[in-house]
């Protein structure tokens, strides 16, 4: 085929290798497999080792967890349209004739055929229309169906009606309809005589040639838009921030070992494993292994219970720390669809008589004009009427006459049905814009400026206006035309505005619970958005522009954006722009967006989500996805997201200060001994140890508090902390040092030495787990109870004496306990100031 299939580029789901091999890109991945390799070189088999396994099942839970995600997005990938109706000859010499199509064997020059409900299955140039309006939502956010019609002059820079005569003749116009495909751009959406691959047709019929097809449709290139690269996001700020910075540290552990040790002790490369021990002893080994299974459980429960798909780990952790949401309104906060607001007479009291007149419009168009179905504002006045009447639709039963349907040009339609009661009358009832309808009405100056008025403030406060107005006729045998409709009587006005999602409002009152800002980007009207948000609960105070902030700064954006809410008349330019200079102002930022006009701002926020309905292109753009149509699944993903990331703080705050304390501990003791105060050996046993109690933290559940407000790791927070507590644990194993010198008064006996800082290390450990723990739940005081009994035990075990331990003096052990007692309490004393003078981790992050 010469244009190739009709199909969006598809995006191949990586494979579980390709997915593994990404994950040791994480840098501190890549640290842990950089010490197993030093550990290799040292013959220091069973270190290497250890980290190794620590490395592969890492590696192996984020793959698995990742590529689960991809599958189950790609099962939501939806066609545009799975069949199309085209006209083409069946030989040179044929009558064309129409006929279904599979949408992928469309080609640029097809004549395609579309009618209500129709999804448009490629990009193309009307030829003719009878009253055809388009949803272009998905495309420019506005919701309000779009008209669309044929032009005599095509916009500068396209073709006329070449390719479709072309096609009809068995011809082709390939640099014509390249010509065309190259001249569309985000203002064409507004061009009447295209319709665009990713609308549907909302009312009224057309006829239309194919100007692009596949990865050429304005649909498809919109993935394709240069300059919004996903930037780095809030887990690369903290959990990376804090990796790069203990990759420092670990860096210059061991030669500053080696130096210390060689100045002062005049020992050589053979401290080359205790230092490499020690700078393992620092590096918290299993964070890659408890952030994957945190968000991987997180990720998992999410989309069992909830319905929620996470594709990319790190955005669960990211949710947590989102302070601001950004949301387009069209999909999100509102539906596809209108409900009528009120209905008023001229004077603008409430008037039921005119409702009951556009409906009859209504229900008799649709009828007599022989369309498919009624249009969205139709089906809104006859779903009311039928509501508000007793007699439901049989209020509006009348003998119909004619109808002219709504024409995107004189911008009305009108329906002809006799006048009860009158023989030999005919009335025309007339719906449609306000203005037209006025332009055709007996009315004074006075009479007109005061309607004009009052739809201009019904239109203000965001609803859609429609005129009603009636007119009497003697019955005629000639054909009713646009002629006709002169001379009315104003009847009164109708006002519909958007229906919100059912779970909309909720989710905002939610958010707003846990301290999240939303502001709403919509291309929509700024009186349409504002009506939007307040019948959801959310003030918008005063409604931006887009044109009132094109001229702007970023810095004075920036401030515009932090204190305005509603931002209208959006392009996807400016939405990405809003987005940007809101994460420039330390926020984190989720974008929630359903369609082609949404993907910059969802590649250029923190996180990227997007409703079960958006467009394919959204969809595989996005982080997460919600697959139920429930707006509040929202909440419980950012739920889950905080308590994931509190776990890793927890984490994080525990084994570091524990690790930095030991280090200190083991570097001063080492200058100070003629010996190494743990052996290598002893070194990675404490280590497996302490790493098998830290699975426990995977599965702690968080606290009410910790779920309230947005969560960011700040990297110099943490760093600050973990120094306070671990100079508290380095004070302890220093005492402990002290108390083994004068119980074992044999600085000769290494045995006794390395048992007793062995038992007092993974004892205080077991402390710092129970005292400084920020969560419930998970089985943490089981797993420090089983690790204190290990350190107590294991010098008494056969094991001891194979890796350099003998048994203690029982004087050691009443002391012991005194230090220990006194390190608990220096916790309380720490953990209760902390929470006294430092303020939650809450988002904007610095």
């Amino acid at each position: 085929m010469r244009y190739g299939e009709n199909v969006l580029p598809a995006r191949r789901v990586p494979s579980l290798p390709i997915i593994f091999l990404r994950s040791l890109r994480d840098p501190f991945t890549a640290v842990l497999a950089s010490l197993a390799l030093v550990s290799t070189l040292v013959a220091a088999w069973a270190t290497a080792s250890v980290i190794a396994v620590l490395v592969v099942v890492s590696c192996a839970l984020r793959a698995a967890g990742e590529h689960r995600a991809d599958r189950s997005a790609s099962g939501l990938r939806e066609l545009v349209a799975s069949t199309a109706t085209v006209v083409r000859r069946t030989a040179d010499e044929a009558v064309p004739v129409s006929r279904e199509v599979p949408v992928e064997e469309v080609v640029p020059g097809d004549v395609v055929r579309l009618a209500p409900g129709d999804l448009v299955p490629a990009d193309l140039r009307l030829l003719r229309s009878t009253g055809l309006t388009m949803h272009q939502a998905a495309l420019t956010g506005e919701s309000a169906p779009v008209p669309k019609y044929p032009v005599d002059e095509p916009a500068p820079g396209t073709t006329g009606a070449a390719p479709a005569e072309a096609r009809a003749h068995g011809r082709d116009e390939h640099g014509s309809r390249q010509e065309l495909a190259r001249t569309l751009d985000d203002q064409d959406f507004d061009r009447p005589e295209v319709c665009f691959q990713g609308s549907s047709v909302a009312s009224g019929s057309g006829t239309g040639v194919v100007i692009a097809t596949g990865a050429d449709t304005r649909f498809a290139r919109a993935d394709r838009l240069p300059g919004h690269d996903r930037r780095t996001t809030a887990f690369d700020r903290s959990v990376h921030g804090i990796s790069w910075i203990l990759i420092r540290f670990m860096l210059l552990t061991p030669p500053l070992v080696l130096m210390a040790n060689a100045a002062l002790r005049g020992r050589g490369l053979e401290t080359l494993p205790f230092a490499v021990a020690v700078a393992v002893g620092l590096t918290p080994e299993m964070l890659p292994v408890i952030v994957t299974t945190t968000l991987a459980r997180g990720a998992a429960a999410l989309a069992r219970d909830h319905r929620v798909i996470i594709k990319r780990l790190p955005a669960l952790h990211d949710l947590g720390a989102v302070d601001v949401v950004c949301l387009d309104k069209t999909g999100t906060l509102t539906q596809d669809r209108p409900v009528l607001e009120c209905a008023l007479d001229t004077s603008g009291t409430p008037d039921d008589s005119v409702l009951h007149w556009a409906a009859v419009n209504s229900l008799w168009t649709v009828r007599l004009a022989e369309l498919p179905s009624a249009d969205a504002l139709d089906e809104a006045l006859l779903d009311a009427a039928e509501e508000r009447f007793a007699e439901g639709l049989d209020a509006l039963e009348y003998d119909a006459v004619a109808a002219l349907p709504f024409d995107p040009v004189r911008r009305l339609s009108t329906a002809v049905v006799a006048t009860p009661h009158r023989l030999g009358r005919h009335t025309l009832v007339v719906k449609g814009a306000v203005e037209d309808v006025l332009e055709r009405c007996r009315l004074t100056d006075d009479e007109r400026a005061g309607t004009a008025a009052l739809a201009g403030r019904l239109a203000a406060d965001g609803l859609r206006v429609l005129a009603v107005a009636l007119a009497e006729r003697p019955a005629s045998p000639r054909p009713f035309t646009a002629r006709d409709e002169r001379g009315l009587t104003l009847k009164g006005l109708v006002g519909l505005r958007d229906a919100t999602a059912d779970t909309a409002a909720a989710a905002l009152a939610g958010l707003a619970d846990r301290g999240i800002e939303v502001k709403v980007l919509t291309g929509d009207h700024p009186g349409t958005a504002a009506r939007a948000c307040r019948d959801l609960g959310l003030e918008p105070g005063r409604v931006v522009t887009a044109a009132s902030f094109d001229a702007l700064e970023d810095t004075e954006l920036g401030e515009l954006a932090d204190s305005s809410t509603v931002f209208a008349r959006c392009s996807p330019a400016h939405k990405a722009r809003l987005v940007r200079v809101l994460r420039e102002r330390g926020h984190v930022t989720g974008f929630v967006g359903d369609g082609v006009n949404d993907l910059p701002a969802l590649r250029a926020s923190d996180v990227g989500i997007c409703p079960p309905e958006a467009v394919d292109v959204a969809r595989e753009t996005a982080d997460v996805v919600l697959a139920a149509r429930d707006l509040t699944s929202l909440d419980h993903a950012i739920a889950a997201g905080r308590a994931g990331g509190a776990g890793i703080a927890g984490y994080l705050r525990i084994t570091l200060s524990s690790n930095l304390g030991n280090v200190i501990a083991m570097l001063t003791a080492g200058l100070l001994l003629p010996f190494l105060p743990m052996l290598p050996s002893q070194v990675l046993v404490q280590n497996l140890c302490f790493d098998a109690a830290q699975l426990a933290f995977a599965y702690e559940r968080p606290r009410a508090a910790a779920l309230r407000r947005p969560l960011t790791l700040r990297p110099r927070e943490v760093l600050a902390s973990v120094t306070g507590f671990g100079v508290i644990n380095a004070a302890t194993d220093l005492a402990t040092f002290a108390v083994l010198v004068w119980a074992v008064r044999d600085t000769r006996a290494q045995p006794a030495f390395h048992a007793g800082w062995f038992t007092e290390n993974l004892l205080t450990q077991a402390l710092v787990m129970v005292l400084l723990r920020t969560g419930r739940g998970g089985g943490i005081p089981t797993t420090a109870g089983v690790l204190a009994l290990t350190g107590l035990l294991l010098p008494l075990t056969p094991v001891g004496p194979l890796i350099g331990m003998a048994a203690l003096p029982q004087a050691y052990y009443p002391l012991l306990a005194l230090v220990l007692a006194l390190y608990a309490a220096a916790l309380h004393w720490g953990t209760r100031r902390a929470r006294r003078t430092d303020t939650p981790q809450e988002a904007p992050a610095s």
